[in-house]
């Protein structure tokens, strides 16, 4: 059975695919594609440090682990959820409650 590899994508120490040589991850990429709807091109607008190149390997990346990246997603969206759950008001919104400008 061949390895795949993927030009432009490495793999941190979290085992988290990256565009190589930064600190982007593919997950990152990913997002912006699904949630704008943005084509390989739009997001090279909005990443400008990033290759169109490095962009389309990313999205071949997801393409070729959809599943894979879209559970680890997931995964992600559940822990912002478990944080937000956990934290307290802080003192801004603790005094805008009082002054009846929050729920």
């Amino acid at each position: 059975m061949s390895t795949l590899s993927y030009p432009h994508i490495e793999f941190g120490t979290d085992g988290a695919a990256m565009v190589s040589g930064t600190t982007t991850k593919v997950v990152e990429i990913v997002q912006d594609h699904l949630a704008h709807h943005w084509h390989a091109e739009d997001i090279q607008r909005q990443h400008p440090h990033l290759s169109l190149a490095q962009v389309h390997a990313a999205l071949t990346y997801y393409y070729d682990h959809q599943q894979q990246v879209e559970a680890d997603i997931d995964r992600r969206l559940r822990r912002v959820a478990e944080i937000k759950g956990r934290r307290a008001d802080g003192t801004i919104q603790a005094k805008l409650r009082q002054l009846g400008h929050l729920p």
